[in-house]
């Protein structure tokens, strides 16, 4: 008895996923965005009814913000970055409403003269 692969027929999507570099999905990563999110609130919803489920209180996600903003400012360049976008920002604000102001003065001396 021939085996399937004898026949050509074991050398479907794997085999040619293995050739391009990336193994093919297979169980939930296989699975549309719907199904996984469906599957997942199941999961959660099973866990809360049991009292298992993890629920953050104040404190830690006081703690969990902080050390996200650490890891960030860790990075220097993306500071400097940020703060020079924000300066920007401030800037061209700071034009928008001088040249408002300008422009209603101007309106102004027009209607007196």
């Amino acid at each position: 008895m021939a085996t399937s692969k004898e026949n050509g027929k074991g050398t479907s999507s794997p085999g040619n996923a293995q050739k391009s570099g990336q193994p093919a999905k297979r169980g939930f990563a296989a699975m549309d965005q719907n199904q996984q999110r469906e599957i997942a609130s199941k999961g959660g919803q099973a866990a809360h009814q049991k009292g298992t489920a993890h629920e953050f209180d104040s404190e830690e996600a006081r703690r969990a913000g902080q050390k996200g903003g650490e890891a960030v400012s860790r990075n220097r360049a993306h500071m400097a970055d940020i703060g020079r976008k924000g300066g920007e920002s401030r800037q061209s604000a700071q034009r928008a409403a001088a040249a408002a102001a300008a422009s209603k003065g101007n309106r102004q001396g027009e209607k007196e003269g």
